[in-house]
């Protein structure tokens, strides 16, 4: 059967009410519509908590959820079987270009939540965490703010800091801003450059950002590749009903939270988010095991072939590789072993997940950005313990294969920059390459020599 043979999914169809407004979101895609919208339609208040959803870029998305009144399928595909639920959180949808009601959602004083899930590479920020402020595309968002030209902004911290200034502008009703994004303390990382960019804008807006807005952070875990025709004939088939976008996922969720909601938030704890006074343990958890092991199998499984998470991780070299360098990372995190195992454990089991198709092309983006929070802490612990880390190693090894063509091809936001460094012989641009992660690795000529050497081997000479 064709899709048009079939009832479009709809509220009417399913009797679901779109809540009022009280929820912003910033980088509408799959994983927010498989995470954060998902705690808030299973929260017991979710009539009360309706998400105004802006998409980073492209308006295609928006479109097809606003022609079904928001609403899309979760299909979560566990080893055994499939299970398809309609999430209906999202009461508005919006291309990422519809910067005027983006910074009408946020003057609205009844919207008290801004969550945001992005690129780490989207905040601009430079090696200390500071936002990059001669980069020109700030600089241009800089001139149409401090000229009150709000929907004139393009880059992610122009839009947090234009939807902020619309609030203050408005009645400076207070908001917590809560991004979900894999950077460590991602609540203060975002903090830090919407006040450098507010500082540079105006005193007065960058006052009250420090006085009244709330930075959370949060600690975010569920596996989301991207979804197939096959996914979409499968919620067809199952649910009867046409669904254009939905959102594949593993029935794995973790979302662990830290820090201050002053205009409220809906019970997520009820849906099984975790409240806690620190999410360091539970980042740097996910940083390092998680997607560190993801990074390795994007570089180093792609170069052996293998397309998705599963191929690599039931290769026995690739498997073999994860577990040292989970060897490596684990000492230095500040949980119990057993807890640790345990997590690990769980880790091999949602990797080996079949059914997930998590392609190794999709995790490979933006290593340029991924690997200096995810590896360098680690190899810099390691050295420090006067260890050399082969799987550190690796990883930067395969990164720079990666680079000079092997493997997965090269997206990343960095990739102008960070391409011509891997050019040319291996003795050469290995140091090129460190550099570029930290100029103290480069200066490590045991670890220029390990990485050269392990390129090599993965190259095949």
């Amino acid at each position: 059967m064709t899709e048009t043979t079939h009832a479009r999914l709809s509220r009417s169809r399913v009797g679901r009410a779109a809540a009022p407004v009280a929820i912003a979101h910033l980088g509408l895609g799959a994983f927010f519509r498989a995470h954060q919208a998902v705690y808030t339609d299973r929260a017991p208040d979710a009539e009360d908590w309706g998400i105004a959803a802006f998409t980073g870029r492209s308006p295609t998305l928006a479109e097809q959820l606003t022609a079904q009144d928001g609403l899309y399928t979760l299909l979560e595909q566990g080893p055994s079987g499939d299970t398809c639920s309609v999430v209906s959180s999202v009461t508005r949808a919006h291309p990422g270009a519809d910067l005027g009601d983006w910074v009408w959602t946020l003057a609205d004083p009844a919207t008290a939540v801004l969550t945001i899930t992005v690129t780490e590479a989207a905040y601009l920020r430079t090696e200390s965490g500071a936002l990059r402020l001669a980069d020109a595309a700030v600089q241009s968002d800089l001139a149409a703010l401090k000229g009150g030209r709000l929907t004139e902004v393009g880059t992610v911290p122009g839009r947090l800091v234009a939807g902020l200034a619309a609030r203050h502008a408005e009645d400076g009703t207070p908001i917590a801003v809560a991004p979900c994004d894999n950077l460590l303390h991602n609540g203060e990382a975002v903090r830090r450059v919407v006040l450098d960019l507010a500082d540079e804008t105006d005193e007065a807006l960058a006052g009250w950002i420090r006085d009244q807005v709330s930075f959370v952070s949060s600690a975010v875990d569920r596996i989301t590749p991207r979804t197939t025709a096959r996914d979409r004939e499968t919620v067809l088939r199952e649910t009867g009903l046409a669904d254009s976008c939905p959102v594949v996922t593993e029935p794995f969720s973790e979302w662990v939270i830290a820090g201050d909601f002053p205009a409220g938030r809906p019970g997520w704890e009820h849906a099984g988010a975790q409240f806690v006074d620190d999410v360091t343990p539970y980042e740097q958890r996910k940083l390092w095991l998680l997607n560190g092991a993801h990074s390795l199998l994007a570089y180093a499984g792609s170069i052996r072939g293998h397309r998705t998470v599963a191929e690599a991780v039931a290769d026995e070299t690739c498997s073999g590789w994860v577990e040292e360098w989970w060897a490596e990372a684990s000492p230095h995190l500040d949980q119990p072993a057993d807890e640790l195992a345990a997590y690990r454990a769980a880790l091999l089991e949602r990797f080996g997940n079949a059914r997930m198709h998590d392609r190794l092309d999709r995790i490979a983006a933006d290593g340029s950005q991924k690997l200096p929070i995810r590896i360098v802490p680690v190899l810099r612990a390691e050295r420090a313990a006067g260890r050399m880390p082969e799987g550190a190693i690796r990883v930067l090894a395969a990164w720079a294969c990666h680079l000079r063509g092997l493997g997965a091809p090269v997206n990343d936001a960095r990739a102008d920059a960070v391409v011509p460094l891997a050019a040319g012989p291996l003795a050469e641009a290995v140091p090129r390459v460190l550099g570029f992660l930290d100029p103290a690795l480069a200066s490590d000529e045991d670890v220029v020599a390990a990485v050269v050497a392990e390129s090599e081997q993965l190259a095949g000479r």
